[in-house]
C-alpha cells in the first residue's frame, strides 16, 4: 500500500507540477536503519551478509542491511518486485539501462538523487562529479534528473603516471609487421601505404613464410586481420585516408569533427578512394581473402604458423606466438596525399543502471551515507577484488596495495586468484579512477604493457582527440531514431564496404545509388539524432570534447 501511495502522489505531483518538481528537495527523514536490497551477486561468491567489507561500511553508516541477492533469475526477481509494487529498498547490480531509469523515475519508482548527492550527504561522490563533469552527463538523465549512482572501470594512461589520461580503448588496433622478413628482403620498415604495398608484394613474391620458416611453398599471407573487427580489423590502414572506422559503442563510421558537428565517414570521398584502394591490394593477394569469414582463432592459428607478414592485435606476444620475436609495431601510415588521422574512441562507458533507490525507501540520506563509501578508492578496490589481506597481500613503499598471485591463492585458499576474486566481488556503483592505480592498487602487467605501447608509441601519430562521448545520454525520441534505423544502417554500410573491398566496382552511379540506400537506412535522421544529443551534454558538462583537450 505503501508503494501505491508514493506512486500516486509522484504520478499526481508530476501532473501538476512538471517531472523534476517533486524531487526537488532531499528527504531528511532519518529513522530508518534497516534496509532491504535486491541485488545481483556472482556464481562464485560467498555471499554479502558475512562480506567483511559490506559489513564494515553498514556498521559506519549506522545500518543493517538484508540482502536478497539473485544471480541467474535476477531480471526475472526484478521485474516481479517492480510489477506487483513490492519493492525493496533499493536495487543494486542490476545494471539498469538509461530507458529503464527514466521510465522508472517519471513513474516514481526510483527517487531522483540530485538532491542527495551533496557534500552534506554524500561527500566522497559529489567530489568525484565535481572533478569529472562527464561523469555527471552520464548518470543525469534527459529530464535533469539522476534515478542511478554511477559504476565504470576507467583504464588509462594516468594509471602509469601519464599527465594525460588516455583510455587503454584510445586506439584498439596495433598493426605489426615481420621485421625479419624485412631484414632478409633488404628493405625498411614502412612509412606509408604505398611502401607497404610493396613490402606485402616482397613477402608474396619471394614466400617468405615458407623461406625463413620452412612452411609449405606457397603459405605466405603478406597480410591478414579480420574485417571492421574490434581489435584486429583492417581500419586502422584507414587511417591514410582521413579516419579509422573501427567499431565503437555507439554506431560505426560516426565522427566528432573539432567544431562540434558530428558526421559520417561512410558518406566522404576519402572512404570511397580508401575502398578503391585496398581492392587493388586484394586483386593482388596481399590482404587475405578469408578476412570477411574468419574468427580470432582461425587467425592467431596463421599468425601463430609464421603464415602472416602483417596484422593487428593488442600485443604481439600473444597474437604471434613463438615467431613474436620476429615482429614490431608498424607506424601508422601516410596515404597517397602524404598524411593520416587516426579517428580516436572514447573509453568504457560510465553506468548509472547499478544502484537505485526505490519509493519504498523511508530514508535515503542513511542508505547513501553506505553508498558513497564506496567510492572511497580502498573500498572500490576491496568491492572489485577482495577484501585486504585475502586478495591484496601487502603494499609496496608507495603504499600500493599488492593483488595475490595464482601461486599465492592456491597455496592459501586452494582456487586461482580469478576463483578467489569471484569469491569476493561485490556487484553494484563501482567506480575506478584511472589514477587509483597509482596511488591505491596495482594494474595488471598486461594493462601496463598495453597503456605504455599506447602512450609512447601510437598516441605520437595521434593529431586529434576529438571524440563522440560514449556517454552521451539519449531523450526518448532520439532513442526512438536510433532503434529504427541503426541497425539497417551499420548493415548496409558494412555489407556494401566488405562488397568493394573484396569485389571492387565502385563508379559514379553505384556510389550515387549507396548514398541513396544510406538515405533510406535514415543517415540524415540519425546524424540528426546523434547532434542533438551530443549538444545536450556539452550543455551539461558545460565543456565539449575538443574544449576539454
Amino acid at each position: 500500500m505503501k508503494k501505491l501511495i508514493a506512486m500516486a502522489l509522484a504520478a499526481a505531483t508530476a501532473l501538476s507540477m512538471g517531472s523534476m518538481a517533486w524531487a526537488d528537495d532531499a528527504n531528511t527523514d532519518t529513522s530508518q536503519t534497516d534496509f532491504e536490497i535486491m541485488s545481483g551477486i556472482g556464481a562464485l561468491s560467498k555471499g554479502y551478509d558475512d562480506n567483511p567489507v559490506l559489513k564494515e561500511m553498514e556498521d559506519n553508516a549506522g545500518i543493517t542491511i538484508k540482502w536478497n541477492t539473485q544471480s541467474d533469475s535476477l531480471a526475472e526477481q526484478v521485474n516481479i518486485a517492480i510489477a506487483g509494487g513490492t519493492l525493496p529498498d533499493a536495487f543494486q547490480g542490476v545494471g539498469f539501462t538509461n530507458y529503464d531509469l527514466t521510465n522508472y523515475g517519471a513513474d516514481g519508482t526510483f527517487i531522483d538523487l540530485t538532491p542527495y548527492i551533496t557534500e552534506e550527504y554524500m561527500p566522497n561522490l559529489t567530489k568525484i562529479l565535481e572533478d569529472h563533469p562527464d561523469i555527471k552527463a552520464a548518470i543525469t538523465m534527459d529530464d535533469g534528473c539522476i534515478y542511478g549512482l554511477p559504476s565504470a572501470e576507467r583504464m588509462g594512461t594516468a594509471a602509469i603516471g601519464k599527465d594525460e589520461d588516455y583510455s587503454i580503448y584510445t586506439i584498439p588496433q596495433f598493426s605489426m609487421i615481420n621485421k625479419k622478413w624485412l631484414d632478409d628482403l633488404g628493405l625498411e620498415v614502412p612509412k606509408t601505404l604505398d611502401e607497404l604495398h610493396d613490402v606485402l608484394k616482397a613477402f608474396k613474391d619471394n614466400d617468405m613464410s615458407a623461406k625463413e620458416y620452412g612452411n609449405p611453398e606457397g603459405s605466405t599471407i603478406p597480410m591478414s586481420t579480420g574485417f571492421d573487427q574490434w581489435c584486429w580489423g583492417q581500419n586502422i590502414f584507414y587511417a591514410g585516408f582521413g579516419f579509422t572506422n573501427w567499431p565503437n559503442d555507439v554506431i560505426n563510421d560516426l565522427v566528432l569533427n573539432d567544431d562540434g558537428t558530428v558526421d559520417f565517414v561512410c558518406t566522404s570521398d576519402n572512404y570511397r578512394k580508401a575502398l578503391e584502394y585496398f581492392h587493388g591490394w586484394m586483386e593482388e593477394g596481399l590482404m587475405d581473402p578469408e578476412m570477411f569469414s574468419q574468427d580470432t582463432t582461425q587467425l592467431m592459428a596463421k599468425c601463430s604458423q609464421g603464415e602472416v607478414g602483417v596484422s593487428t592485435w593488442w600485443y604481439i606476444d600473444e597474437l604471434m606466438g613463438d615467431y613474436a620475436k620476429d615482429y614490431v609495431f608498424l607506424p601508422v601510415l601516410d596515404g597517397p596525399d602524404g598524411t593520416h588521422n587516426v579517428t580516436v574512441r572514447t573509453g568504457g562507458g560510465t553506468n548509472a543502471g547499478q544502484l537505485s533507490i526505490t519509493s519504498e525507501c523511508e530514508s535515503p540520506v542513511n542508505l547513501l551515507k553506505f553508498y558513497d563509501q564506496w567510492y572511497a578508492p580502498e573500498n572500490v578496490m576491496q568491492l572489485q577484488y577482495g577484501p585486504k589481506d585475502v586478495y591484496f597481500t601487502s603494499q609496496n613503499d608507495k603504499g600500493v596495495w599488492q593483488s595475490i598471485t595464482d601461486d599465492e591463492s592456491r597455496e592459501k585458499y586452494g582456487v586461482s586468484a580469478g576463483e578467489l576474486k569471484g569469491q569476493y566481488e561485490v556487484f553494484g556503483p563501482k567506480l575506478i579512477l584511472s589514477d587509483y592505480y597509482q596511488t591505491t592498487f596495482q594494474l595488471e602487467d598486461r594493462a601496463v604493457e598495453r597503456l605504455t605501447d599506447l602512450y609512447d608509441y601510437w598516441m605520437p601519430y595521434v593529431d586529434s582527440t576529438t571524440t563522440y562521448p560514449v556517454d552521451v545520454v539519449y531523450n526518448q525520441d532520439e532513442l526512438d531514431t536510433i532503434d529504427e534505423y541503426k541497425t539497417d544502417f551499420e548493415n548496409a554500410v558494412s555489407e556494401q564496404e566488405g562488397l568493394w573491398l573484396r569485389d571492387g566496382g565502385i563508379d559514379d552511379d553505384s556510389w550515387t545509388d549507396y548514398l541513396s540506400t544510406l538515405e533510406d537506412c535514415g543517415v540524415e535522421e540519425l546524424k540528426e539524432a546523434y547532434q542533438s544529443a551530443y549538444d545536450r551534454y556539452v550543455e551539461t558538462t558545460g565543456t565539449s570534447e575538443t574544449e576539454a583537450e
